[in-house]
């Protein structure tokens, strides 16, 4: 026989068995095809790719998806004519790189939301039932191609992500450490005491421990009935560990704590609310879905972890008894008291709405208490985006590629007595797991479904991924396209639409559990962003771009363009302010890497600079005031470089011959924003 006769017998038979396997399983039917025709077929594959000659082995259909069943050509296949209007590889002949793959979808159907979660961690199983829900496309190991949301378990950490949404942001686990928040609200709690006074006063060891020592001293002999307890937490630490209380500076595991890693030591709240005699915390999560513009979602129910121990308040007889002191699930799990409980309102761990459903039945305004609670969340939020700013503009600075950032935070909170919410701490990286272990025997545990857990994360993964969805508003343009192309359709036969998508994909799921409270409260609150402007001044002299510390010569800078110099305040006054507090701030960084003004620095000099100028306000009114003057020069340099690059003169004159109004900044009206009335109710 022929070689000819012989390959077209090969080809016949081959194309009859395929056609016999594509009628006995048509779900294969569209894979093989695609097999056949090259990159055709294939969404994944980049468009026009040839196919190799020698026979390849199987490949998966999508990269990372290990869902996917391999194809297996077969060993040989004759090369078939290209039917008339395709290519050589069963193409379209387009008239360039032009023509449109075929992905195996509708033009009217979107493609479904892609989310990398190979690095998802502790958190992947409520991710993965989210993805579920929502009927988006998972990638558990990764993917070669872009995805629209990547979910980290840590921190953002990957640089070569250039598209996309990533669910943490650039510094935030550096700006939730301990010593670091303690710094942020207190630059907050000097300009603005009232407002901040959420937050217990706090002391940053071994940096401040001469200071704490004379103070505490200085209240004692003011009060010598004052007895004080302290809680020393070390920087670093998580899950309670090494946590302990101490009843006066003198306590000799201070000594240690000084030698051994930072920490931070706070003033420990004696009268906390108690339920069942228990003392107990509220984990909320909190949203912050974008840093510029500030926006800000709180989850409208949380978690309540209960200690194991009833409560007393603290003595030297106690202080060790953590199961009494300390609300941290981690610690508690190991006490032989704690109930695991899948009941929202029993148990060691809560939903924090079967609490306030008991407080209301006692008849606690229970709207008062989530809005002090969102208070304090926006107030908190705001001390921190400052410093979050610096950091993202490293990372992602303007003009380069690179994706957008979200992400879920933990806010520890604890309700006193009065029923006033005090933050504990932030966490970067809140537990999402949605089990629990159970001993089995002494050191042998297993994992099991806590549905508590999964009722609450689940729902804020979920959502989250809602409101971050890059196609909702592509789904919900067709979806009005559906409604009026239906409208229209009326007396059409109902199967012609029985294969449209889904005017609303969303329909199977209950309403977002995520709340708006910023920008929603903005006007209540924009008056306390004192620091964000400095952020931006800050930023806008660092000079070279991806870098986070201010050099001299952009200190300098910021001086001349914003007219602060005088004959009272030379150039060379400001250098020694510069070098003076700039060495002070970077002996108490651990990061020496980058020499320079870090942004806290550059705060401290501005104050220093606005109690100069501005004497006789207060201190918030002296920053608001010398931060108006900067922004107003800056402007007016502004407009005069726009026009000089244009025509080289300002409305006829020379940039250099401004008149007096020209450079005088309007009077300043400080506090207009802020309402003067009892602010309402945030519910």
């Amino acid at each position: 026989m022929r070689r000819g006769s012989s390959e077209r017998e090969l080809a016949a038979r081959w194309e009859v068995e395929a056609v016999a396997a594509a009628k006995a399983q048509p779900e294969v039917k569209a894979a093989q095809v695609g097999v056949d025709a090259g990159a055709a077929g294939d969404p994944e594959r980049a468009a026009g790719e040839e196919q190799p000659k020698a026979p390849v082995p199987p490949r998966v259909a999508e990269e990372g998806d290990s869902r996917a069943a391999p194809l297996k050509p077969p060993l040989f296949r004759p090369k078939p004519a290209p039917a008339r209007g395709l290519g050589p590889h069963g193409m379209p002949r387009g008239k360039g790189r032009g023509c449109t793959r075929s992905t195996g979808r509708r033009p009217d159907q979107p493609r479904p939301v892609t989310v990398d979660s190979s690095k998802a961690r502790t958190s992947l199983e409520a991710l993965k039932i989210s993805i579920h829900q929502l009927k988006w496309k998972e990638f558990p190991f990764g993917r070669r191609l872009p995805c629209d949301i990547y979910w980290h378990g840590v921190s953002f950490h990957d640089n070569d992500i250039f598209s996309g949404q990533v669910n943490k942001f650039p510094g935030m686990t550096e700006m939730v450490r301990k010593t670091t928040l303690s710094r942020a609200v207190r630059i907050m709690q000097n300009l603005f005491p009232e407002e901040y006074n959420f937050y217990p006063r706090s002391w940053i060891l071994p940096d401040e421990f001469q200071l704490f020592v004379a103070q505490v001293q200085m209240v004692k002999d003011g009060d010598p009935s004052w007895k004080p307890t302290f809680i020393v937490k070390p920087d670093g630490g998580c899950q309670g560990d090494g946590i302990y209380l101490i009843k006066d500076p003198s306590d000799i595991r201070l000594a240690g704590t000084l030698q051994s890693r930072p920490a931070v030591v706070q003033e420990y709240i004696c009268k906390p609310l108690l339920i069942d005699k228990l003392k107990f915390d509220i984990r909320l999560y909190v949203l912050l879905k974008s840093l510029d513009p500030l926006e800000i979602y709180i989850a409208k129910d949380g978690l309540s972890r209960f200690c194991t121990e009833p409560y007393q308040e603290p003595n030297p007889r106690n202080l060790h008894h953590v199961f009494m002191h300390l609300t941290n699930y981690s610690l508690n799990l190991h006490s032989s008291n704690f109930i695991h409980s899948d009941n929202a309102s029993t148990g060691s761990k809560r939903t924090f709405s079967s609490i306030l459903c008991r407080l209301s039945s006692k008849g606690v305004d229970i709207k008062k208490v989530w809005s002090d609670i969102i208070s304090l969340v926006i107030k908190t939020v705001i001390a921190l985006t400052p410093e979050l700013k610096v950091f993202y503009q490293s990372d992602i600075p303007t003009g380069r590629p690179g994706p957008t950032c979200f992400q879920i935070l933990g806010f520890d909170i604890l309700l006193m007595k009065n029923l006033k919410p005090m933050l504990l701490e932030v966490n970067a990286n809140p537990s999402m797991r949605i089990e629990h272990e159970h001993e089995l025997s002494p050191g042998v545990f297993e994992n099991v479904p806590s549905l508590v857990d999964e009722e609450v994360k689940v729902a804020v993964i979920r959502d989250t991924l809602r409101l971050m969805d890059p196609l909702k508003k592509k789904r919900e343009s067709q979806s009005q396209q559906l409604e009026k192309a239906s409208a229209g359709k009326k007396d059409s036969l109902d199967g012609e639409l029985a294969g449209t998508p889904d005017p609303n994909p969303e329909a199977h799921l209950p309403s977002i559990c995520l709340k708006q409270v910023f920008p929603k409260y903005a006007k209540q609150f924009n008056y306390l962003r004192l620091v964000d402007r400095m952020a931006n001044l800050f930023i806008r002299f660092l000079g070279i771009k991806g870098t986070m510390k201010l050099g001299p010569t952009g200190f300098r800078t910021f001086i001349r363009n914003c007219k602060l110099s005088s004959s009272s305040l030379s150039m060379a006054a400001v250098d020694i302010l510069y070098i003076d507090i700039t060495r002070r701030w970077n002996s108490m960084t651990l990061d020496q890497r980058d020499s320079g003004m870090c942004l806290q620095a550059f705060v401290e000099a501005f104050f220093f600079l606005a109690q100069r100028k501005f004497k006789m306000l207060p201190l918030h009114e002296q920053v608001a005031s010398l931060i108006d003057l900067c922004e107003y020069h800056l402007s007016l340099l502004d407009d005069k470089r726009l026009v000089c690059g244009r025509s080289g003169t300002v409305g006829g004159r020379s940039p250099h011959s401004l008149s007096h109004q020209d450079t005088c900044p309007p009077p300043r009206t400080y506090g207009a924003d802020k309402l003067s009335h009892p602010r309402p109710t945030l519910s």
